[in-house]
């Protein structure tokens, strides 16, 4: 399937793509949460990892895993659809410090001190414009890693909202090999939660959150491991019935 790719914005609805980190824990799965700071878009919120598209997302020639065309398949789009997983990975990257990539065939460690210093200076470069993600890839000889993501919804920003996002949504297992830090310019907190623990805070009023977020955490409060989690997600078992109210909360079909 070819055709036009989607522009990054149109009107005022911005391209987007959202990542959940997952990991096993003795107590159940958690879930890698910030919280966002003052002066941004969707402040104080306790949200994903996530941003907007950029035209140097186009990156094919160095992402594994998910081909362009699948890509496509698998958001219904006609063109442009491995963007969103470069843009998940990057966001990632530049939020949290966790970089879904391989050298030669092994996932990337991030634990030596020089390594991880070399790479919050990348990290830095990113978020400052200063480099794109095909630099560093070229830098440091590696393949963004798509097949660690897996789709997992769609949504778009209701009309009543003065900024729009028309975001898809993915989910990722925490690599072994690295550690989370998030960005102290991107985020106010940041939390490794159980779903079901997170929408308890936002029950009890001492988390914000949107209905994105909400639902997403509703749709892994009930799975006993990533693994688990993950069948579902590829399988497309996880989510609830797209129903008027969850249409009028911004939710789409996947496709």
């Amino acid at each position: 399937m070819s055709g036009e790719m989607q522009p990054l914005k149109r009107q005022n609805i911005r391209l987007a793509a959202t990542v959940v980190l997952m990991r096993d824990t003795p107590a159940g799965v958690e879930v890698f949460m910030m919280q966002r700071p003052g002066g941004v878009d969707f402040p104080d919120l306790h949200v994903f990892p996530g941003g907007k598209v950029d035209d140097q997302d186009l990156l094919a020639d160095q992402v594994s895993g998910c081909s362009e065309e699948n890509a496509n398949r698998l958001l219904g789009l006609p063109a442009g659809g491995l963007r969103y997983w470069v843009t998940a990975i990057r966001e990632c990257f530049e939020e949290c410090g966790v970089l879904l990539a391989r050298r030669d065939g092994a996932f990337l460690t991030l634990r030596d001190p020089e390594e991880v210093a070399r790479f919050d200076g990348y990290r830095q470069a990113l978020i400052d414009g200063e480099m794109t993600m095909a630099d560093l890839c070229e830098r440091e000889t590696l393949v963004l890693a798509a097949d660690c993501l897996l789709y997992h919804s769609h949504w778009l920003t209701p009309e009543s909202a003065p900024r729009r996002f028309d975001t898809r949504f993915f989910v990722a297992r925490m690599p072994g090999t690295q550690d989370t830090a998030a960005h102290a310019w991107e985020t106010a907190g940041e939390h490794w939660v159980m779903p079901g623990a997170a929408l308890a805070e936002g029950e009890a009023g001492r988390w914000q959150m949107i209905s994105p977020t909400t639902t997403t955490l509703g749709t892994l409060s009930s799975f006993g491991s990533v693994a688990e989690a993950f069948s579902a997600v590829a399988g497309e078992t996880h989510l609830p019935e797209l129903t008027e109210s969850l249409a009028f909360q911004g939710m789409q079909p996947l496709r």
